[in-house]
């Protein structure tokens, strides 16, 4: 399938250039997506086949879903406790006005960073994170964090228990299987 790693740029982000028009998406593709998020790994044989479409069908919907930045990229989803890093959090931020930018860039550079969203609401941004510990936990909001200039206020909430909605769970069956092309 498409390499691992970073994923081009969509067409027309950050880059001054208009971006593409959003092309819509058939169940075809919807499934495909789905397969996919399920199981990054799949085969393109294998995707083809739970689709009911060709192989080189398949392929050109793959590549057309990339070209088009609607998927970014593939990636492995991570059991977090069993890869020591048991303490996730979710960190509200309150920040100075038109300081976005400078925050995210920030934000990226911090240990455990998941996901980074500008929000509407109570607080500005949207931070999840995961340690190791709860100790790294406070380590992380207190002195590193709350030191980010731009940064008026934080909260934190623990997240207790996690469900991935991606996973198969009881009664559901498993992923794409993996086969050789």
């Amino acid at each position: 399938m498409a390499g691992a790693g970073s994923a081009p740029v969509p067409p027309g982000s950050a880059s001054g250039v208009p971006p593409v028009p959003h092309r819509p998406l058939d169940p075809i593709d919807r499934s495909i997506m789905r397969l996919l998020q399920a199981d990054g790994r799949a085969s393109i044989r294998s995707v083809a086949e739970q689709v009911h479409v060709s192989r080189a069908n398949a392929y050109a919907r793959i590549n057309r879903l990339i070209d088009d930045g609607v998927i970014r990229g593939f990636t492995a989803r991570v059991n977090h406790e069993r890869a020591g890093q048991g303490a996730s959090a979710y960190i509200t931020l309150k920040i100075v006005q038109n300081s976005w930018r400078t925050v995210r860039e920030q934000l990226r550079e911090l240990p455990g960073a998941a996901h980074i969203a500008l929000v509407s609401g109570d607080f500005d941004v949207l931070l999840l994170v995961h340690t190791p510990d709860n100790r790294t936990l406070r380590e992380l909001v207190l002195t590193r964090l709350q030191s980010i200039p731009e940064v008026l206020s934080t909260r934190t909430l623990l997240v207790f228990e996690e469900t991935d909605l991606l996973a198969p769970g009881p009664g559901k069956p498993a992923g794409p299987t993996i086969t050789e092309d």
